[in-house]
């Protein structure tokens, strides 16, 4: 029995929300997004609410139950206020900047990466350390932070690189004599 997909998805306010058939559209002021639940899912709009079961007993329907209740959720959440990711690079020479739509990455490398955005994603850099990735779409924002973090990650020894804000590095002892 899923915890998380016995719970029925209160609709926002602000946020306009409907089911036909297998598909869940939400349109808020950030923009529209769609989910296609699974088939073996069960999807119902009723006052405000709408509420996912399985089909039928099997292990896939019940596998499928609680996720689709979150990609649900997340897709009311990116229309009514959106994700945001931040990363946070640390190293001598190590710095972002923006060139037109494009991100500019001096990591350490004989050139600089350019990294070009996404549709429906906005790359902001405050400071020249500090990248902020948002967007609507929870999973797109997690894949482009992933993307730029993947250029140079976080080594052990000094801590160089790029890694969202909040991570903890695991440190390792250097080479003794």
């Amino acid at each position: 029995m899923s915890r998380i997909g016995k719970k029925p998805v209160q609709v926002p306010a602000g946020v306009t929300a409907t089911v036909s058939g297998q598909t869940v559209t939400a349109k808020g002021p950030k923009g529209e997004l769609q989910f296609v639940v699974n088939d073996e899912v069960l999807v119902k709009f009723e006052d405000g609410e709408i509420a996912v079961q399985p089909r039928d007993d099997s292990k896939e329907a019940r596998s499928k139950w609680g996720m689709s209740r979150t990609q649900i959720v997340n897709i009311l959440t990116g229309v009514k206020d959106g994700f945001e990711k931040k990363l946070e690079i640390s190293g001598v020479g190590y710095r972002a900047a923006l060139q037109g739509k494009n991100l500019q990455l001096a990591l350490g490398f004989s050139h600089d990466v350019v990294y070009q955005t996404p549709e429906g994603i906005t790359i902001t850099v405050p400071k020249p350390t500090e990248i902020i990735v948002s967007g609507i779409d929870k999973q797109a924002v997690g894949q482009v932070a992933a993307e730029i973090r993947e250029y140079r990650g976080p080594e052990p020894y000094k801590g160089k690189g790029v890694k969202y804000a909040g991570e903890t590095i695991v440190r390792k002892e250097g080479k003794k004599k």
